[in-house]
């Protein structure tokens, strides 16, 4: 069983508009709505692969509620931790040309019960789990040491720990070498204080996470391709897409298959 942790999880509306100019009235020619977060990205992959996923996530409100829903419609478990506060909801649009705008709000701020909350609900649900799945930014509440708390309680517990996160909630994690970390290109060249122009500038950047306290690191490069570097060497690897209609959940879904 993999058991995803998504702590600022969202409502994700999308609506598909032919083009998108600032001011005027557009008109959708379709939408949809998803649960979102990249933890239940990667749930949803899982459970499309055929394996059994639980995903831990803070809920409230209406917006939370039908987040619950659709995942269980997805045949996905979840494993909720009730908040006073409610879910956030994010607004995509999706040009014809593949051109995608994003409005994600900043959702809600935890109490320390609540924060407390989500820790034991992880804890409890980690027994069995091959792997822990943290993903995502922090929401307001949560210090950036947040992560690294659950990575240290995660191996007191002997449960492997995947952490797709960036910014100061990665860098302070590393100190409790995480199991795998999986930025994308702008996170790992964030988390190296400079601009990576070629795979091997990010190879060399991954290496470089790994001396900080990853084990192993699963860089998703975009268009370029993906990389694994680990005790046993780096490998990169690319896949055509001819016409691309979207980028969301990309990432999510190669830590998935990891």
């Amino acid at each position: 069983m993999i058991l995803t942790v998504t702590p600022n999880p969202s409502l994700d509306r999308t609506y598909e508009v032919p083009s998108l100019d600032r001011g005027e009235v557009v008109r959708a020619t379709g939408e949809r709505v998803d649960p979102g977060g990249k933890g239940v990205n990667v749930s949803r992959a899982v459970t499309a692969a055929g394996r059994r996923t639980v995903a831990v996530l803070p809920l409230g409100g209406p917006s939370g509620a039908l987040v619950s829903e659709l995942l269980d419609a997805q045949g996905i478990e979840v494993a909720p931790v009730p908040i006073a506060g409610v879910t956030r909801a994010n607004i995509a649009l999706a040009e014809t040309d593949g051109v995608l705008t994003k409005i994600n709000a900043p959702g809600p701020e935890l109490t320390a019960a609540e924060r407390e909350s989500l820790l034991e609900t992880v804890r409890g649900q980690s027994r069995g789990a091959d792997w822990i799945a943290c993903c995502g930014s922090l929401p307001r509440g949560l210090a950036p040491s947040w992560y690294a708390e659950l990575v240290a309680r995660a191996h007191a517990a002997g449960v492997r720990i995947a952490l797709d996160t960036s910014g100061p909630a990665l860098l302070r994690a590393l100190r409790e070498r995480p199991d795998v970390v999986k930025p994308n290109a702008e996170e790992l060249a964030e988390a190296v204080g400079r601009p990576l122009a070629t795979v091997g500038d990010a190879v060399k950047a991954a290496e470089e996470l790994r001396e900080l306290g990853a084990r192993s690191v699963l860089a998703s490069l975009g268009a370029d391709g993906q990389l694994l570097v680990d005790d046993a060497g780096s490998w990169f690897g690319t896949a055509r897409v001819d016409a691309v209609r979207s980028n969301v959940g990309a990432g999510d879904a190669s830590l998935a298959g990891f």
